[in-house]
């Protein structure tokens, strides 16, 4: 007998987020369960609570609160976890922190920084361990995050770089931010490009370090790239709309690939897009103005 599945959606009170969690309570099986967490207790209930009372929701769905910007508390869900269920089956690193265009961006670095890169880095260390074979651990992030899209003199920071060396790049970013010294030393204007290329980056390593295990197994570490949503999070960057779709259209395509049965191994370690792989070393240097690129 299939044991139960266990899947955990970060960031899910709105947005992908939850249009993900929906999606998974309603494909996966009446013993499966789905953890829908996020860092307001009050919105993590009642979005769980919402699903649950879906006419068309078939596992479990629980709510829990999660804030992936404390590396000690993500650290004890992972292990608890472990402890409970043997480990878990299907990961998504979602959460993200609003960054509005009428703020300096440097007054906002540091919590977008924080939520965006610091808590994909804890949920990669923690929840990489207790990943079940065959299961999914993905990092919802975008083509913005292409290595290309960073000045040359940037690239060597995250290409081929260990989650370590990620993570002591993104520190002398945000060092670089603060001091005001960010774009003589040619990081882009806005946070979100080198957030993104860091997000990618700190998966593509631990992916080079799994990769002889995990592909035979069917296990899959990899960023997603979902297009353009309109969610509240894209609204103030984005002029053009028309094609965007909506969380639930987003989340469909990303659920094909997460509960399909195999995966192609050339997706593993890469930003998947549609179901294709987006090169990593593509793109250019964002030129003005920076919120007319397009994720």
């Amino acid at each position: 007998m299939k044991s139960a599945r266990i899947a955990l959606v970060t960031g899910a009170n709105q947005g992908i987020g939850f249009a993900l969690v929906e999606g998974m309570a309603s494909r996966m099986g009446p013993d499966d369960v789905v953890l829908l967490t996020g860092r307001n207790a009050q919105r993590v209930a009642d979005a769980a609570a919402l699903v649950a009372k879906a006419p068309g929701t078939r596992s479990r769905v629980e709510g829990r609160v999660l804030d992936v910007t404390d590396a000690g508390a993500v650290a004890a869900m992972a292990a608890e976890l472990h402890e409970r269920h043997g480990g878990v089956d299907i990961v998504v690193s979602n959460a993200s922190a609003l960054l509005t265009p009428d703020r300096p961006q440097s007054e906002q670095a540091d919590e977008f920084i924080d939520v965006a890169n610091g808590g994909t880095h804890a949920m990669l260390r923690s929840f990489g361990p207790v990943l079940r074979p065959g299961g999914r651990l993905v990092v919802m992030a975008s083509s913005l995050g292409r290595l290309g899209h960073l000045d040359p003199r940037l690239r060597p920071l995250f290409d081929g770089a260990s989650l370590d060396e990620v993570e002591k790049a993104v520190e002398s970013w945000r060092a670089a931010v603060h001091a005001g010294t960010a774009g003589e030393r040619g990081w882009p204007h806005w946070l979100n490009v080198p957030s993104k290329v860091a997000q990618i980056a700190a998966v593509r390593a631990v992916a080079a370090r799994r990769r002889k295990n995990d592909v035979p197994e069917g296990t899959l570490i990899a960023a997603i790239c979902p297009g353009l949503v309109d969610t509240p999070l894209s609204r103030p960057w984005f002029t053009d709309f028309s094609q965007a779709r909506t969380p639930a259209q987003a989340a469909r395509v990303v659920l094909d690939l997460l509960l399909s049965e195999r995966i192609d191994p050339a997706l593993y370690g890469e930003l998947v897009r549609f179901g294709s792989v987006v090169p990593w070393h593509d793109g250019t240097p964002p030129q003005e103005p920076d919120r007319l690129l397009a994720p």
